[in-house]
């Protein structure tokens, strides 16, 4: 009884399996077409996904292909705007320059001032004795020369200011836009509580911008009235932040850190500079040093140099040529950071 109850269930068992292997049979195509159509499905999916991801790369390459590219048109512009400043920068009119010195007199009344100055100069050469061929370039220095070299005097020293306090007057403003304050706030800050001339170049723009000029272009015009570079730099920033956008606060602090590493740069080269300078000083002034000395030693010997007109050209030759000498070696220890 046990051995047929064995025998049954193995003859079902084997039924089964026959029974599935037969349908896997009649199956086989159905599931296997199946099988296929899910992998070209998977396929579809992931190449779409694939093409959306490529797509999304190629989008954000593309955008910031066009950022890129607004960057340097807007840098080519600015650029050439500042070739256009430059040239007045560096040889200005006259009236540009009295402005960037600071000095609040009309031009006519410039020319005035330097009729004057060259008639004093006049009449003090003249009274200490001089020749009457000196007289008209005593007139032409006192009235040409001195009066420019004056305005470009207080001119260097304008910028030399404001280039001392220019840095700090941006991590003000840096400091202010991080707080969240608008840059309206920051200049108007600055415009209030810096020093001068600082104070008055922000102090124009807030009046620029009383009359409708928008702040980069505001700050694009601090050229014209503070002739450095520096001044151009902030220009900058603030047209390429606002066309381009960009992190305000980060893009100002970036330029008070270059503009006090330029500031450690000029005091280095100074220093590197100055064993030259003394040079130059002690050469130039040892012919005039020899000549004093010569005089109190031997008035006879060197007298016929101001008294005769063979004299009176060497001595105009000598002071060409030591013009000339001590003007190179100006410009040879003079650089531009």
């Amino acid at each position: 009884m046990f051995g047929l109850d064995a025998m049954m269930l193995i003859f079902v068992v084997l039924a089964g399996l026959s029974a599935g292997a037969v349908a896997y049979a009649f199956l086989f195509n159905r599931i296997e077409t199946q099988a296929n159509t899910d992998r070209r499905m998977a396929l579809v999916r992931q190449t779409e996904s694939d093409k959306s991801v490529v797509k999304a790369s190629r989008d954000r390459v593309a955008e910031v292909a066009k950022r890129r590219k607004s960057v340097q048109d807007t840098l080519k512009e600015l650029e050439e705007k500042q070739k256009a400043k430059d040239r007045n920068i560096k040889k200005p009119p006259l009236r540009v320059q009295i402005r960037q010195a600071g000095m609040l007199v009309t031009v006519e009344r410039f020319y005035v001032y330097s009729a004057i100055c060259g008639l004093v100069v006049t009449l003090l050469v003249y009274l200490a004795g001089a020749p009457l061929i000196l007289l008209p370039g005593a007139l032409l220095a006192g009235s040409i020369g001195l009066p420019r070299w004056f305005v470009s005097f207080r001119r260097g020293r304008r910028v030399k200011q404001f280039l001392e306090e220019f840095p700090n007057a941006l991590d003000i403003i840096v400091r202010a836009v991080k707080s969240g304050l608008p840059l309206n706030d920051g200049i108007r800050l600055i415009a209030s509580e810096s020093p001068e001339p600082v104070r008055g170049e922000f102090r124009r723009m807030v009046e620029a911008q009383q009359v409708g000029i928008s702040i980069p272009d505001a700050a694009l015009r601090m050229t014209e009235t503070m002739p450095c570079p520096e001044a151009g730099f902030f220009g900058i920033v603030i047209q390429i932040q606002s066309q381009a956008g960009g992190n305000l606060s980060e893009a100002l602090g970036n330029l008070s850190r270059v503009l006090r590493d330029r500031k450690k740069m000029k005091a280095k080269i100074q220093a590197l500079s100055m064993e030259a300078k003394a040079s130059a000083a002690i050469i130039g002034s040892l012919p005039v040093v020899v000549a004093v000395l010569v005089f109190f030693s031997s008035p006879n010997y060197i007298m016929p140099l101001f008294v005769t007109s063979t004299g009176h050209l060497i001595l105009g030759i000598s002071g060409v040529w030591m013009a000339i000498g001590i003007f190179v070696m100006r410009k040879m220890m003079n650089f531009e950071v």
